[in-house]
Formats: structure tokens, sequence, C-alpha cells
């Protein structure tokens, strides 16, 4: 959670976000094999801190994607975590009608077994407007008697500041009846001598307390085919 349909560079947040993120901001598609790879200082996903103990753990990212002419894609994207280790399996499309950049992925997230989350593998299937520099993203988790749902909105500022992204994203718990866990990102992405590099300010109630993160990524991306 990026490309000209790049899967996991769009937006370097995307490795602050999470995998799903990655639905956010389709482009025109190139058909082609890519893989990225990369760290971040912190874990962060929609706001949650995805340490055992939330205290934070740097993580080796990376992923491979194949996309097609069409704007079909299909993926996997994994991650370290401070016990085992996440990987993700997506297929979706995206791509532009009458300017409106639209998207639609069906993401599958697992943990190994030695992670603290090994019980916690759910599937979501994740939708994505955009028009201009505004978009939106509405990500449902299809998993047996699951009821949550989140939802996000992001501005790509870079006209008024170049490289600066704003996003607002909550998760709505299906049985309170109110949003919660939600998180604001303030987000800088630039490109230096090749690699992407990201840095993220998170304001965040998911964590049970108000908790305020500071992410630095540095990913490289590869055209294989």
């Amino acid at each position: 959670m990026k490309k000209a349909f790049q899967l996991k560079t769009l937006l370097l947040s995307m490795a602050v976000a999470g995998a799903a993120t990655m639905a956010i901001a389709p482009a025109a598609a190139q058909a082609g094999v890519s893989a990225n790879a990369g760290f971040v200082t912190d874990y962060i996903w929609r706001g949650m801190n995805q340490s055992a103990e939330g205290t934070g753990q740097p993580a080796l990212q990376g992923g491979l994607d194949y996309e097609h002419d069409s704007g079909l894609f299909v993926g996997t994207w994994a991650s370290t975590m401070d016990q085992g280790y996440e990987y993700d399996l997506y297929a979706g499309w995206g791509g532009s009608v009458k300017g409106f950049d639209l998207g639609a992925t069906y993401t599958a997230y697992m943990y190994t077994e030695d992670s603290s989350t090994n019980e916690l593998n759910f599937q979501e299937v994740n939708l994505s407007a955009g028009y201009g520099p505004v978009s939106i993203g509405y990500d449902i988790n299809v998993t047996e008697d699951a009821k949550d749902t989140h939802y996000s909105v992001s501005l790509d500022a870079s006209a008024v500041a170049e490289g600066i992204s704003l996003t607002y994203g909550a998760t709505d718990d299906g049985v309170s009846g109110t949003p919660s866990m939600g998180y604001f990102d303030i987000g800088y992405a630039t490109d230096v001598e090749g690699f992407d590099l990201g840095v993220d300010v998170i304001f965040s109630d998911a964590n049970t307390d108000d908790t305020t993160f500071f992410v630095v990524g540095l990913s490289k991306s590869f055209d294989l085919m």
C-alpha cells in the first residue's frame, strides 16, 4: 500500500499504511513484472502499530507484482514483524474511466504460526476511486462472521508542497455503530538517487491511547520484465 501501476511504490507511505492501501490511487496500467524491497523504521497499518507489544520495531518489506495492459494485476507482499512474518496475496483491477481513477482488489492477509497475530488471518475487498488530487478508499472485511470496514480519504497536496500527502482513515467494527480507531497521516515522499524515501507523521487513537508515530521508509522498485 504504488506505480504507473506500481503496486508498492505509488505512495511510499503505503509501506506505512499496509498492503491494502495500494488500491487507493490506481493509474494507467503498463504490462510487466516488477519487484520492490525496502524497510521502515516502524510498521504502522491503518494507525495501528504491528508489533506485539506496541513498542515499534523496524521492518523489512518487499513484494512481487504482475500487471497486464488491461489493468488486471496480481501480486504478493511480505513484511517482517517482531515475531514471525506477514505475507499478503492480492489480485484486482485498476484503471482510469473518464478521468476517474478506479480500483478493486481482493486481498488475503496471512501470518506465520510464530507471529503474535497468526490466528487473525483475514480477507478484504478493497475499493477505491480518485479524481485529481483526491482519492477515497473503502475496505470490507469478507472473512466469515467479520463485520468491520475501513475507509480513508487522501489528498495529494503536491500542488502546494511537493511530495506532501494527507490521509484520514477510520475503522468501523460493525458493532458499536460508530467509527473507531481513527488516524491522520501526514506523508512526504521523494526520490533520492533512484530510491523512494518516505517520511510519515501519524496521529492515531487506534492503539487504545492517543499516539503519535514518526516513520521513515526507504524502498527500491525493479522492473523485471
